[in-house]
């Protein structure tokens, strides 16, 4: 396998990878891979799923890993898609504000931007030193 892996480039990450997959899946049966079939590869997806509760992602390196091993290296004449089907991921719904967020930032992004305004800045300072400007008064 790993042989298999070299010869089509695959980077040093993805065989460490692939071969610590291999390994779990073979310990799981305490048996080579070899001796392995369809009916253990879904009952490993299964282990996988329900008691590891792996996320789909997670899943799906076990899978390729599980793919390249019977499919390049065991030349498995297996329908792959149907024997280790990949798990579908989760669709996520975007967050969505209450109306009562949206308008709390709202009020935040006003505060902000009279906090930065550069006139209100201006008018801070010469108060500060004693100075007296009028709302209507430009500054030079």
């Amino acid at each position: 396998m790993m042989e298999d892996m070299q010869v089509r480039s695959l980077s040093p990450q993805t065989q460490a990878t692939y071969v610590q997959q291999v390994s779990l899946f073979a310990r799981h049966f305490n048996r080579s891979p070899e001796l392995l079939g369809p009916e253990e590869i879904r009952s490993y997806q299964v282990y996988l799923t329900n008691e590891r509760k792996l996320a789909p992602s997670s899943i799906s390196i076990a899978i390729s890993a599980l793919r390249f091993l019977y499919r390049i290296t065991l030349h498995k004449d297996w329908s792959l898609t149907e024997v280790i089907p990949t798990p579908k991921k989760p669709q996520k719904l975007p967050i969505v504000p209450s109306p009562e967020e949206v308008l709390q930032f709202f009020s935040l992004c006003v505060e902000y931007q009279a906090s930065h305004d550069p006139d209100h800045l201006l008018r801070g300072r010469a108060a500060r030193l004693g100075g007296c400007l009028s709302e209507g008064q430009g500054y030079r």
